[in-house]
């Protein structure tokens, strides 16, 4: 690495090597953002204590510079800002809290430490190797606009962006061919030794399909690879790898999580519910969620609803929805590949907002909020999308609308069925004890409640 001040060059030391997360972006490629050419010159490698991400720096045609940065499983491009006064310290920065930054409004979604893993390219700055500084990202509760503060230089940097899709940004000299080539993310399970293909560009998790061991890619395959034993396998109703269209995009099935609530007020009652991870190599990611009371389609919002002063209801993109349940959330088992560091047992405190079929979820961890925002679906849209038009029964919910099969039903039948009912309560009773850290609740906790989030920790940089 080679620092220049002025005309003079001095040589800085060695970076480390960056690890190879096959991306499509690579140095040099090219493409549009607001009418303004940009050429990728540099690149960034960060981690934290849940993952890694990379920031590209961007030369725009006038000679500016803006960052292209991966956040949940999409991206943002920002550039940089000039503040109207001094910044406190990142402690002062409280998750959640609201704050104004150049007289606008902001909520403060993330406050961690984070570190400088390598870099290459041709960059405006470079905050020491290895050595940790705060980062704190906020999000506009009007605009939908992200705030980052980097606290590795003094006064911090201060950058504002917007998400972007990389097909609006009219790219050329993609590294295509990197996200097909599997063989560079083929490896051994570091538990039994059966081969493992990462076949997503951004995993930073998964699982073994042998001993289902959950393996942490987030250092790169070169590195140590951390794993940890997950027992009770769970079977997904839609298998792993499955592709359907839902809302007008083609998705991949590519991850699948079993998470358990339990109401604050009453730890004994739980429920279950069950999120996939869709994937679309222009749209990045999205969440298809299962929960007793339906199927849901989520993804992570860039911006930051407005939650009013007593909490019971949210506002976001000039639609306000009503609070629904607050409920404590944990992950109780995952497959698949996953964008971001999933955990078994990662905890999650949450609230559901309501208005129609619209739905809005807030997630708060000690250092990150997340919102996300959908919109239920019928199931037979579900299963006609994946080809499951077998498992109908399967895949119905609520949105069965119980009330239009039974017209005409006999006495002896509707008998039965209330025989299979009370049958049923029963068995919801029995689960609603069960304890997610030791027993197989996946199917059979349904007993109230769902989620409408699709995430398991929260929303910065992943």
């Amino acid at each position: 690495m080679v620092l220049r001040q002025g005309e003079t060059l001095s040589r800085i030391g060695k970076m480390a090597e960056l690890f190879d997360d096959h991306s499509p972006l690579q140095l040099q490629a090219s493409g549009t953002w607001n009418n303004k050419a940009f050429t990728l010159v540099g690149r960034l490698q960060y981690k934290y204590a849940e993952g890694s991400w990379t920031e590209w720096h961007a030369v725009l045609d006038d000679g500016s510079s803006a960052y292209l940065s991966e956040d949940n499983g999409a991206y943002v491009i920002s550039t940089p800002l000039t503040l109207q006064r001094e910044l406190p310290p990142a402690e002062h920065f409280r998750v959640g809290a609201s704050t104004a930054i150049n007289g606008q409004t902001f909520s403060v979604a993330t406050n961690n430490p984070v570190a400088l893993m390598s870099a290459q390219g041709e960059l405006p700055r470079l905050p020491a190797l290895g050595q940790p500084f705060a980062m704190v990202e906020l999000r506009s509760q009007t605009a939908g606009e992200v705030l980052s503060i980097d606290y590795s230089t003094q006064p911090p940097s201060v950058s504002i962006g917007q998400a972007v899709r990389l097909e609006d940004l009219q790219l050329s000299g993609l590294r295509s061919e990197s996200v097909k080539d599997e063989k560079g993310r083929q490896f051994n399970c570091p538990h039994c030794g059966a081969p493992v293909a990462a076949l997503l560009a951004s995993s930073k998790s998964i699982t073994c399909g042998s001993c289902n061991s959950l393996i942490d890619l987030s250092q790169g395959l070169g590195a140590e690879l951390q794993h940890a034993l997950q027992d009770e396998p769970l079977a997904p109703l839609i298998p792993l790898g499955s592709q359907g269209p839902l809302q007008g995009v083609l998705w991949q099935v590519v991850g699948f999580q079993h998470r358990m609530g339990t109401d604050p007020s009453d730890p004994d009652e739980q429920f279950g519910w069950e999120e996939y991870l869709l994937y679309n190599a222009e749209r990045g990611f999205t969440f298809l969620v299962d929960s007793s009371e339906g199927w849901s389609v989520v993804k992570p919002t860039t911006g930051a609803p407005v939650l009013s002063d007593n909490g019971q209801n949210a506002t976001y993109l000039g639609t306000r929805y009503q609070l629904k349940e607050r409920y404590n959330a944990e992950t109780s088992y995952v497959a698949g590949e996953f964008y971001w560091q999933v955990a078994r047992g990662q905890k999650t405190s949450n609230r559901d907002f309501v208005n129609g079929k619209n739905l809005l979820s807030m997630e708060q961890s000690a250092n990150e909020v997340t919102w996300s925002v959908g919109r239920q679906i019928e199931s037979d849209a579900v299963a006609k999308a994946f080809k499951l038009e077998d498992k109908k029964d399967l895949l119905q919910r609520s949105d069965a609308g119980p009330g239009s099969a039974a017209q005409g039903v006999s006495f002896r039948a509707g008998l039965v069925i209330f025989l299979v009912l009370i049958l049923f309560l029963l068995v919801i009773s029995r689960c609603s004890r069960c304890d997610p850290a030791t027993e197989n609740c996946a199917s059979s906790s349904r007993s109230s409640g769902g989620s409408f989030g699709g995430f398991s920790s929260g929303g910065g940089h992943k």
